[in-house]
């Protein structure tokens, strides 16, 4: 979808654990190079390269990716368009993510209990090697590297100037991005958009809710035209009312 000059919100929709989750990573450009954020789950490098070229954006064009954070999720395709775009393309995290997602340390979120909870509730109808193919990919999450750390704050020269956010909760090192030309909030799993209205972070994919909810109060420096959510997709109503209710408590 396109939302504004240079700014694309793609639609990515892939069978999980037997149904079909959909994904909303943003594409943002200029005349000289394009910025992908997140990359989807596993297999999905040629989508990614089918997406841009939907958009008219020439795949080598695209130089920078910038990952939110180190959830399965966002990182999946990491390896795969790395392998496909060539050593061109440079990668953003945040300074804690990095391990995560360069394979130094296990994803916070994929422990022994999270484990054994994914295989209990695959439902029964799900092929044994599409069943093994999935626990194995939990328990061995793809690596990629990260060539620039973030902590926040920075302001970036691309696609005519993106704000670095830090919002922690969802994630210790957990990105969002304000699109400073077209007003976009990019606030990655910050917040989620359900039923078309605006709302806080998953609960059950929030480990501190309270962190979480707090890091939406820096949302208040910024006006925001609309918000992109990586689980939900755009919300264009009146989002810094909204935000500041969500940052206050108010449901």
């Amino acid at each position: 979808m396109h939302i504004a000059k240079g700014i694309e919100m793609l639609e990515i929709s892939v069978q999980v654990m037997g149904g079909t989750d959909t994904f909303y990573p943003t594409l943002l450009w200029d005349e000289k190079s394009a910025v992908l954020v997140d990359t989807g789950v596993p297999g999905l490098a040629q989508r990614f390269k089918e997406a841009l070229a939907e958009a008219s954006v020439p795949w080598e064009q695209l130089q920078t990716i910038l990952i939110t954070h180190q959830d399965l999720d966002h990182i999946g395709s990491l390896p795969s368009l790395l392998d496909l775009a060539g050593p061109g393309l440079n990668v953003l995290a945040h300074e804690i993510e990095r391990p995560y997602i360069e394979g130094d340390k296990m994803l916070l979120k994929i422990t022994p209990e999270a484990l054994a909870a994914a295989e209990a509730n695959l439902p029964p109808t799900v092929p044994e090697e599409w069943r093994r193919a999935f626990l194995h990919v939990l328990a061995h999450p793809p690596k990629g590297k990260v060539d620039e750390t973030l902590t926040g704050g920075e302001r970036l020269p691309l696609a005519g100037g993106i704000t670095v956010i830090h919002t922690p909760g969802h994630s210790p090192g957990h990105l969002s991005l304000y699109h400073q030309p077209s007003r976009t909030l990019i606030a990655a799993d910050a917040l989620t958009v359900r039923g078309g209205e605006l709302c806080g972070p998953d609960a059950a994919a929030t480990p501190d809710m309270a962190t979480a909810l707090s890091s939406l109060k820096k949302f208040a420096d910024f006006e925001i035209r609309q918000v992109i959510c990586y689980h939900g997709g755009l919300f264009t109503g009146d989002a810094n009312r909204r935000i500041a209710e969500l940052a206050q408590g108010i449901v």
